[in-house]
């Protein structure tokens, strides 16, 4: 004890940094060396496997910052050809303990950029510019949504006529009177008003322009007079097929549950299960968020990881039941397999909302 006192007591001056011939650094003998040292130690601990992993992501985001702040809109094909190009960089140079890390930053860059560009081009569509008057739309019906006053469509046009009318979207936003929706897959004529997405009403407000744009919706308008359901002149694609049949179990559970269960009471219930949120009441949808609780509407993390739990702890736990079963197969593997397509289903039938989106992955991933 009495020699670790005396060698924490003792004063020592820094190593002499001999061999340092900089010339800047004449005014600070003895300095230079360990602080080199040191320097080398901190970065040899930071590029240590798996620490430049956290990376990634922000390369990713800078590219996409890139993307922004171009002049004009890039060629996709192009951001594609050299994303992929910097990942084959990335690959052939993997065995290099300097020249990967720089090419699999560059490589991330590359594909944030190339992401956003083809992002834009996925979703690129025609956007209206002036409100439209008494506009003549055939098309067919691709959601639904019942709310407390009125109901609200969406419509992929077929054909649009108006005077004046010089952009035509391909996919608008109806609202309707109360009852008056058509089922989903209905092909309908009807006259309507249209405008273009809203704004937001105060800087860094709710941006309703930027969601619609990003739902492929170029109008939002309000129907006028009756709408007329018929036959469709040509065939439903298979993605409006596949669309009807989800809208047809979520429309059939959301009214067996709001039968059973009467008042907002009910519209909670199928909102948990269904993702429609517009049946509940404006008080209590306004009293759910401004207290806080609002975030239990969204189907999201603990939804998507209550049923997945659920459903993997149901299934193990009747596989375990017969040894023949539990000590021959992976019945764990079954169990997650079948969470996992429960989990898929739930997102489907709940409207695939991005926060949906990211919690189904994120329960992928920790099954």
């Amino acid at each position: 004890m009495a020699g670790q006192r005396k060698a924490q007591g003792r004063v020592g001056t820094w190593p002499g940094a001999a061999g340092i011939a900089t010339p800047w650094l004449w005014p600070l003998p003895g300095f230079a060396g360990p602080m080199a040292a040191r320097l080398r130690e901190w970065a040899a601990a930071e590029v240590a496997p798996g620490r430049l992993m956290p990376w990634l992501p922000v390369g990713f985001g800078l590219g996409i910052v890139v993307y922004f702040s171009a002049d004009r809109e890039p060629v996709w094909w192009v951001a594609a050809i050299f994303a992929a190009t910097a990942v084959t960089v990335a690959y052939r140079l993997r065995a290099n303990p300097i020249g990967f890390p720089v090419a699999i930053a560059c490589a991330a860059i590359a594909a944030g950029f190339a992401t956003a560009a083809l992002k834009s081009r996925l979703f690129d569509h025609t956007i209206l510019l002036t409100p439209a008057y008494s506009v003549s739309i055939s098309g067919f019906v691709e959601t639904r949504e019942e709310r407390e006053r009125s109901d609200r469509i969406v419509v992929r046009v077929a054909t649009m006529e108006a005077a004046r009318l010089i952009e035509k979207p391909e996919r608008i936003r109806l609202t309707v009177r109360k009852g008056a929706a058509p089922a989903v897959g209905a092909f309908i004529v009807l006259k309507a008003r249209l405008n273009p997405p809203a704004s937001p009403f105060r800087p860094g407000g709710y941006d309703l322009a930027r969601d619609l744009y990003f739902q492929r919706i170029g109008a939002t308008g309000l129907a006028l007079g009756r709408i007329d359901v018929q036959q469709p002149p040509v065939a439903p694609g298979l993605g409006l097929s596949f669309a009807t049949a989800v809208e047809a179990i979520r429309d059939g559970i959301d009214s067996r549950i709001r039968a059973a269960v009467k008042g907002d009471t009910g519209s909670i219930a199928s909102a948990l299960i269904t993702g429609k949120r517009d049946a509940l009441s404006a008080p209590v949808f306004d009293a759910m968020f401004i207290s806080g609780v609002g975030h239990v509407l969204s189907i999201s993390g603990y939804h998507m990881a209550l049923v997945a739990g659920v459903v993997f702890f149901i299934v193990r736990a009747a596989l375990a039941l017969f040894p023949a079963l539990a000590l021959r197969y992976a019945i764990k593997k079954w169990a997650a397999a079948t969470a996992l397509a429960a989990a898929t289903f739930y997102l489907v039938l709940s409207g695939a909302e991005v926060a949906t989106q990211r919690s189904c992955i994120k329960s992928a991933d920790d099954i």
